[in-house]
């Protein structure tokens, strides 16, 4: 059933593509009457930049932030202190800040790319219900205990802390995704309302298989974004302790600066 039946290995990177115009002057004719004076050239309108939705507090700290490229070692120690060390079972520890960029970014959009993610993929196959018309078995969201084991046990005002301090980071890969005017925290607060919108669909969830992988029989559901998806596929218990976390965590990162 879509990532999840592919072992999650089908989406890509969308590219940003800024197309600028141009204008034409046009010049008036008259028989045997002068062309008219051109009019005063009128000043280009200044680019204004989007404004910030939700500003990032800043975090006062001597210790100098690695560069991108090589912040990996101190993202993973960071994160096992927010996480515990059993992050480091789910980690892929290379480009964790990039990975976790693209992944936040790509949440509210159809497809995602198993390769780009932060965390390792789900073990074992999708848990179909025996017997009659296929369903999604109840069974399935025990294939995320590992995950939600360390969410359960996160502590967001340190996962939060870990944000802020690296966030110049963040906002660096986010401009080098393709958006030289975005905000990241803008984005962050956008797809966590996205995962917090998912709806609590009560089973059993019918499922269909037109092909060699499973999809929902219920286009409202198939239709759905890889974040909702992945959510609803957690199971009702799981996608409610997730979003716990989320609401908290949401209220963590839209703090407005200390003046």
């Amino acid at each position: 059933m879509d990532e999840d039946a592919k072992r999650w290995l089908y989406w890509a990177i969308p590219i940003v593509v800024v197309l600028g115009a141009g204008g034409a002057l046009w010049y008036a004719r008259t028989h045997n009457t002068p062309a008219p004076a051109p009019a005063a050239q009128t000043e280009a309108p200044s680019t204004v930049e989007p404004p910030v939705q939700h500003p990032i507090e800043q975090v006062a700290d001597d210790k100098p932030l690695p560069a991108l490229a090589e912040s990996d070692r101190d993202v993973q120690e960071s994160l096992a202190g927010a996480f515990g060390r059993s992050i480091e079972q789910v980690l892929v520890p290379k480009d964790i800040v990039r990975h976790a960029v693209v992944t936040i970014d790509n949440l509210p959009r159809k497809k995602a790319a198993v390769q780009l993610w932060p965390v390792k993929p789900v073990g074992g196959e999708l848990a179909v219900a025996p017997g009659g018309e296929p369903t999604l078995s109840p069974d399935n969201a025990a294939r995320y205990a590992p995950f939600i084991s360390i969410v359960k046990n996160a502590d967001v005002a340190q996962v939060a802390g870990v944000y802020r301090h690296f966030y110049p980071l963040f906002q660096q890969a986010y401009v080098d995704l393709g958006y030289p005017d975005g905000y990241f925290n803008d984005r962050l607060v956008e797809v966590i309302d996205h995962l917090l919108a998912t709806p609590d669909v009560a089973g059993p969830i019918k499922l269909t298989q037109p092909g060699v992988f499973y999809q929902y029989a219920d286009p409202s559901i198939e239709e759905r974004s890889a974040g909702q998806k992945a959510m609803i596929r957690l199971g009702s218990q799981n996608a409610a302790l997730v979003k716990e976390k989320l609401r908290a965590l949401r209220k963590e990162v839209v703090k407005q600066s200390k003046q």
